[in-house]
């Protein structure tokens, strides 16, 4: 089994894998090595598994399974395979060995690597100047503050490692798991930004204990004699230049060999708990026998320890007064007679005991807080001076002065570093014997134990040492002596020596684990422009990584103060610590099926708390770099989610999403929205080829640029034949809407829909396309082309039921005529007009389609022109003044010509061309009857032969019809791929007591503008402008326009009169929207439909036929 899982590695990212090469998530037990089916059978023999033959290929058996299961092991990625690489260039060997099991328990897993990354330099550095400046109180708070932060962060984080496997990569692999690759990339940045400002500042922790405490005098800008912004420049630029030295070597060291930094790992931590140790004895010591550590005062001020050698101004030497080293500091000469300083003067010299010691009682002078300003004294409270407020300031190079201007939310940016390190545990579950067991106890006992050692210091740190001490950062008033130091037992050069070894070794691990949590995440490939920092040596170690990680620590190195640099990397750990408290909670709330942690001790309560702690201790550090961190990570979330690599984890995330919009849709279920908030909700039918490409591209177009990716939009089309058999056919297709709707930049849905006929599949799309509340209201479907020839009657007879069906759904119908001649989202139009032809009212479409279309850039420089028609007996300036005001009160700009259209007489070419539909209609009738016939014959005829059968049709009506339709052709050439003309405008021409279509509440308007062919008498009269040379025909009337229908021939005349109108008036429009009229009632006249549509868009490019859909879609209040 074992040989299987080494298979099942090495199949990932071959034929399973989708997408970038990455599987969608590795599976520790499928194996998927590609068996020959002689073994597959040999498998399967004397198994009693015949019944699951099929089965076998896809699914393992049980057996098979727990096998795998309890060999798992996931190595993780860092040293181990480093070392085995080193260990294989030594001699090849012929065969793998096996791979052993992780052995590490808690305590050597879990518990040591924790407490050894939480105990750092700020305990050793920082701590006693915390407490001195905070007082006892305000440094318990921020601990307890601190350390609570951790300890619910803990808590959550046990419950996602223990949800299953978590292999290596730690808190990343757990956070972009839980929370998605947006979340997990952001956070994992920050994470890796924090562990690698944390090597930055270890590194200064570790130049600073060598340049004050360890060898002053390598420094390489002198700081003796300097006083103020030199001293501090000259500081500054030493940790500079030594920071970048030593972080070229521990960056060198890392490079060659990390195996020996693993191995010291173990010093290192000795020296912390040494440290530690011998700090608790001090303070053991203290109460039996203080060490004596003298501190001078002058007055109240704390003096420099360098600044004297007996702590007196003068003494008696063989009953002779011998001024001292103090009195030259503050005086011009020797003498007694000196001219001294007046505080100097006026105040005494006092020597008190730094370190009283624990039974002191100075713990009550120590309790509140002392912050102060850069550049004041530090002096003791309870003890007067004689200060005079007017004279001149004395140099700094005698008194104890305070660097830097000290509050409360800075002390809490600088501890806080000091509580990270809690996911060292996680970060090695590939090593640990059972990860979910050792995890939250491991952890939660280091947090526990740290959090202890830290409260403890604080109140015995107030407790054992003087208050002007604590606040002496670099320990000036006690002989140069770190102050933690001066507590310690038995020598101060213990904790100097072990903060110094232990900061080494916590700068070289930041060292070794960001690089590799930087190629966790390149390798993820979630962050494209981050893979080549995957890249690395030939045995794994991420070299590019190692070297941007050195880059960006340099710039710690540079701002080369250890208090500015705390926190910097205090923000990027809360951030990541406020991500894993936010992705336990959503687990829980959203009660995944998957959210089975073995860990039970939390809740989802806990987690807000947690979170809430994060991110308030965020803006109480330093608000601009909370700020800074969370533009960054946003930046980051937003480049993923619009250029990184698709990843399916089963994120948390994904369960917001969907119970989001669980909870939208049902809100939407309520009731149908109001008219301000109604846009078009686009249904759009397209056909696909043989191939199951799109046929008509440019409807997306269409619809891209009348939506703007606001609102829904569903592409659908059908597929014919049987679910079982088409299957793959529906996929291919949908595949390719999908990728359509991508290149035109459509935001919606598509959808496929399998069906023995496409007249059904079409049907099936416009009833159960969208979901609940979230329905389409609109249909967009295309002029069917080239309908007038008898191979695409079918077609022709689909879109009329189309319009059928969508008039009773109380839907809306977009149809363009001639889509191919529709521009692409890419060409913009610099002038023209869209033109609208309002003759019906139907709810105010044709007003809100264009207005929706020139927020498109392609539109956004045409103008609007809206043309009505009046009849005889309107008035027409009362029309258009009407017209202006409407348009006004609904804030739409438009340019408004009424059009006057005067009764004319028939033109024989009228007459011509209703004789030719008829006949038409006669043939197509014909060859319905006779395929309806065949059809109730014989029922198992199949299409191939169905078109067979419509071939044996007489062929002299065919003749009779072609011969006809060429002379008509003749007469007046028609464009087949015009737009399509609207029939809605033919009934209000036809009804004499139409009321103007200026108003919205138009009672002669039919509601929803469903207006059908209608038979009214005396429809002559609302005709257009006579044409002169149809007149003359009139005298010579065929006999066979005598049997011509009358109502045939008043809306061919109608049709054609009014395509005369808009051709004139709109024909360098660059689109052109009408009314379109319902199809007839009875079925018989369907082919009459489409040739008066045909008739009325004659000659028009672009037309895009509107149908409303029986509610009000505009309207004139705010």
């Amino acid at each position: 089994m074992l040989n299987n899982m080494t298979d099942c590695e090495e199949a990932e990212g071959g034929p399973n894998s989708q997408g970038d090469g990455n599987p969608k998530e590795s599976s520790p037990f499928i194996n998927s090595s590609a068996a020959s089916d002689a073994e597959k059978s040999q498998q399967y023999d004397g198994k009693n598994m015949a019944l699951f033959e099929e089965e076998m290929d896809t699914s393992p058996m049980v057996s098979s399974l727990l096998s795998s299961l309890a060999n798992y092991s996931n190595l993780p990625t860092g040293s181990k395979e480093h070392e085995e690489a080193e260990n294989n260039e030594e001699g090849a060997r012929p065969s793998k060995k096996p791979i052993k099991a992780p052995q590490l328990g808690t305590l050597m897993g879990v518990y040591l690597p924790c407490i050894q990354n939480i105990f750092g330099v700020i305990l050793f550095l920082r701590m006693t100047w915390m407490v001195g400046i905070g007082g006892v109180f305000g440094s318990f708070i921020i601990v307890f503050m601190c350390c609570s932060t951790t300890m619910l962060t803990a808590i959550s984080m046990s419950a996602i490692a223990t949800n299953g496997v978590v292999p290596a990569g730690g808190s990343y692999y757990m956070i972009s798991r839980s929370l998605g690759p947006e979340f997990g990339g952001a956070v994992g940045i920050c994470f890796y930004l924090g562990t690698t400002f944390a090597g930055a500042m270890y590194i200064l922790g570790c130049i600073e204990i060598l340049l004050i405490y360890i060898v002053p005098q390598a420094a390489i800008f002198k700081i003796e004699g300097l006083e103020g912004p030199e001293a501090e420049a000259a500081l500054l630029n030493n940790m500079r230049v030594y920071g970048t030295i030593v972080l070229s070597f521990m960056a060198l060291v890392v490079f060659v060999g990390v195996k020996y930094v693993n191995k010291l790992a173990l010093v290192f931590l000795a020296c912390v708990i040494l440290s530690i140790l011998s700090v608790y004895a001090g303070v053991i010591k203290t109460a039996l026998d203080p060490p004596a550590f003298p501190v001078c005062l002058l007055g109240n001020r704390t003096l420099l320890s360098k600044g004297y050698d007996i702590c007196a101004k003068v003494i008696e030497i063989d009953n002779d007064t011998v001024t001292t080293k103090l009195w030259r500091t503050f005086c011009d000469s020797d003498s007694l007679n000196a001219t001294c300083d007046d505080y100097f003067t006026n105040n005494n010299v006092t020597e008190i005991q730094g370190i009283p010691g624990v039974t002191s009682g100075i713990l009550a002078e120590n309790l509140f807080g002392n912050y102060l300003e850069k550049g004041m004294f530090l002096e003791k409270r309870g003890l007067s001076s004689a200060a005079d407020p007017d004279s001149p300031a004395p140099g700094s190079n005698r008194y104890v002065l305070a660097d830097i201007t000290s509050f409360f939310t800075l002390l809490v940016g600088i501890y806080f570093p000091s509580v990270t390190g809690i996911m060292a545990g996680s970060n090695r579950s590939g090593d640990l014997r059972d990860a979910q067991k050792s995890i939250p106890i491991g952890t939660i006992a280091a947090i526990t134990t740290t959090s202890t050692v830290y409260i403890s210091c604080v109140v015995l740190f107030g407790a054992c040492i003087e208050g002007v001490v604590l606040r002496d950062k670099f320990g000036e008033g006690v002989n140069g002596n770190l102050v933690i130091g001066t507590l310690a037992w038995p020598s101060p050069w213990v904790i100097v020596f072990g903060s110094f070894f232990s900061t080494c070794g916590a700068g070289l691990q930041s060292l070794t684990g960001a690089p590799r949590l930087l190629q966790a995440i390149s390798r993820d490939g979630i962050i494209p422009f981050l893979r080549v920092f995957g890249h690395g040596k030939a045995n794994g170690e991420p070299t590019w990584a190692l070297l941007l990680t050195a880059s960006i620590c340099e710039i710690g190195i540079i701002i080369a103060s250890l208090d500015a640099v705390a926190p910097i990397l205090s923000m990027f750990f809360l951030m990541c610590y406020m991500f894993v408290n936010l992705a336990c909670a959503l687990q829980t709330l959203l009660r995944t099926p998957n959210w089975r942690p073995r860990f039970k001790f939390y809740h989802w309560a806990l987690s807000f708390l947690g979170m809430s702690l994060c991110l308030s201790l965020m803006f109480i550090c330093s608000w601009y770099y909370a700020i800074v961190a969370m533009g960054i990570a946003t930046c980051i979330y937003k480049y993923i989610e619009f250029c990184g690599a698709e990843k399916e984890w089963g994120d948390g995330i994904r369960g917001i999403s969907l119970s989001a919009a669980r909870f939208a849709l049902m809100r939407l279920e309520e009731g149908p929205p109001h008219t301000k908030n109604w846009r078009p909700q686009i249904m759009v039918l397209v056909s696909v080829d043989a191939e199951q490409n799109v046929e008509q591209p440019r409807l997306l177009s269409l619809t891209n640029q009348l939506k703007a990716g606001k609102g829904l939009t569903i592409v659908g089309t059908s597929v014919q034949g049987t679910f079982l058999d088409n299957y793959i056919e529906s996929q291919r297709a949908d595949q390719s809407l999908r990728k359509l709707m991508e290149t035109e930049k459509v935001k919606g849905f598509s959808q496929v829909v399998i069906s023995s006929n496409l007249r059904d599949g079409t049907s099936h799309l416009v009833q159960v396309g969208g979901l609940g509340g979230l329905k389409h209201n609109t249909v967009m479907v295309s002029w069917p082309k080239n309908w007038k020839q008898p191979e695409f009657h079918q077609q022709c007879r689909n879109f009329i039921e189309v319009v059928r069906e969508t008039t009773i759904a109380s839907m809306a119908l977009l149809v363009p005529k001639n889509i191919s001649s529709y521009p692409s989202n890419g060409e913009r139009f610099t002038e023209g007009h869209i033109d609208v032809w309002w003759i019906v009212h139907d709810g105010g479409m044709l007003m809100l389609l264009p207005f929706l279309l020139r927020q498109h850039k392609v539109w956004r420089k045409c103008k609007m022109r809206i043309f009505t028609v009046a009849q005889m007996d309107d008035n027409s300036i009362q029309m258009k003044k009407d017209l202006i005001t409407f348009l006004y009160h609904l804030r739409i700009d438009a340019e408004v010509e009424v059009v006057e259209m005067h009764d004319s007489d028939i033109s024989a070419y009228t007459y011509e061309k209703t004789l030719v539909m008829e006949q038409r209609s006669q043939i197509l009738k014909q060859m319905h009857l006779t395929k309806n016939e065949m059809e109730r014959e014989i029922q198992s005829i199949t299409d191939s032969s169905r078109g067979s059968i419509r071939r044996k049709n007489p062929p002299g009506l065919r003749s009779q019809h072609s011969t006809e339709e060429a002379a008509s052709v003749a007469e007046q050439p028609e464009d087949e791929s015009v737009a399509v003309s609207n029939p809605k405008q033919v009934q209000l021409i036809h009804s004499k007591n139409a009321s103007t279509p200026t108003s919205p509440t138009s009672p002669a308007a039919p509601a929803g503008g469903a207006a059908t062919w209608t038979d009214n008498k005396g429809a002559e009269k609302g005709l257009t402008a006579a044409n002169q040379e149809a007149g003359k025909d009139l005298f010579n009337m065929k006999p066979e326009w005598e049997n011509l229908n009358p109502t045939d021939l008043r809306r061919m005349h109608t049709a054609m009169r009014l395509n005369e109108v808009i051709t004139k008036k709109s024909k360098e429009a660059k689109l052109i929207l009408l009314n379109m009229p319902g199809p007839p009632k009875n079925r018989v006249g369907d082919e009459n439909y489409m040739e008066f549509l045909e008739v009325l868009t004659e000659g028009l490019n672009r037309v895009l036929l509107v149908r409303g859909g029986g509610r009000e879609v505009i309207t004139i209040y705010s």
